[in-house]
């Protein structure tokens, strides 16, 4: 049975579904943007990987119209969690982005490590550091790859969907840019992010072993940092926007290479 949306008013945001294999889907339309304008429900969505996708969720994404799905995991996420399903007609683009928690190695401990040795990788707030460190790394070492996304959705990429693997940093971080550039406000844009917190979106953790100390208190308390969205992470984005490049109108001229005529064509296209 396919997952219909109902029609709604023009401008409102659609209800969101009850997907059952893809986790942190939603529309960003609804969101307010500069001059009184705002995002344009039914062109731009986010979610985790559709590697899982059930039958009823491909019957809904196909129904979306999409025309470009990015995916921004690594060959270790395809290898971990499998392709994602296949939509017929929509062009699929992996664009492979830094882990905020990179390594592989990084990630056996975090599946696998016993108590001590998660103390010593994370405990101290060296876990909630290494995310800020990484939102930071990927604005500044990754501007080519933003760059791509907005001039592909600033042509003929849209509706698009955008994902990772918990639809949270990789695809939080490039929902974000997209966002900034169509002069959505930072409070809205963080507000935004925070909504990947909902216990029906988050990311389900997996962990090497079924017993009880695996899970325990201490051991999922110092793992949130890597599986939480905290405002710190984002504003640590924006703060490198503004070190780096003095504020969001150059980082997107300098940093992404976006002309005038390119910005406009990508808000005639995103923004009601």
């Amino acid at each position: 049975m396919t997952q219909q949306i109902p029609p709604t008013p023009t401008g409102a945001p659609q209800p969101e579904p009850e997907l059952t294999g893809v986790r942190n889907f939603r529309d960003v339309g609804g969101l307010p943007a500069s001059g009184g304008r705002r995002v344009r429900p039914g062109r731009l969505f986010r979610s985790g990987h559709l590697a899982h996708a059930t039958e009823t969720d491909t019957e809904f994404l196909n129904s979306l119209g999409l025309h470009t799905v990015f995916d921004f995991r690594t060959d270790a996420d395809h290898a971990l969690e499998g392709p994602d399903v296949e939509l017929p007609g929509v062009r699929n683009v992996n664009i492979p982005l830094s882990d905020p928690a990179d390594g592989r190695e990084f990630w056996k401990m975090v599946r696998d490590g016993d108590l001590e040795q998660l103390r010593g990788l994370l405990g101290d707030g060296r876990g909630a550091a290494r995310m800020a460190h990484s939102y930071r790394a990927i604005i500044a070492n990754r501007t080519a790859e933003h760059s791509l996304v907005l001039h592909a959705l600033a042509g003929d990429s849209v509706p698009a969907l955008m994902h990772c693997a918990a639809g949270k940093d990789r695809a939080g971080l490039s929902i974000a840019v997209t966002l900034l550039a169509l002069g959505v406000e930072r409070e809205a844009i963080v507000a935004d992010y925070l909504e990947s917190n909902a216990p029906h979106r988050r990311y389900r953790l997996r962990r090497g072993s079924d017993a009880p100390e695996a899970r325990s208190p201490e051991v999922m308390e110092l793992l949130s940092p890597l599986f939480d969205a905290r405002a710190a992470y984002l504003t640590a984005a924006f703060d490198t926007i503004d070190e780096t490049w003095g504020g969001v109108e150059a980082y997107l001229a300098e940093g992404l290479g976006l002309a005038p005529e390119t910005l406009a064509r990508l808000r005639a296209g995103l923004l009601d």
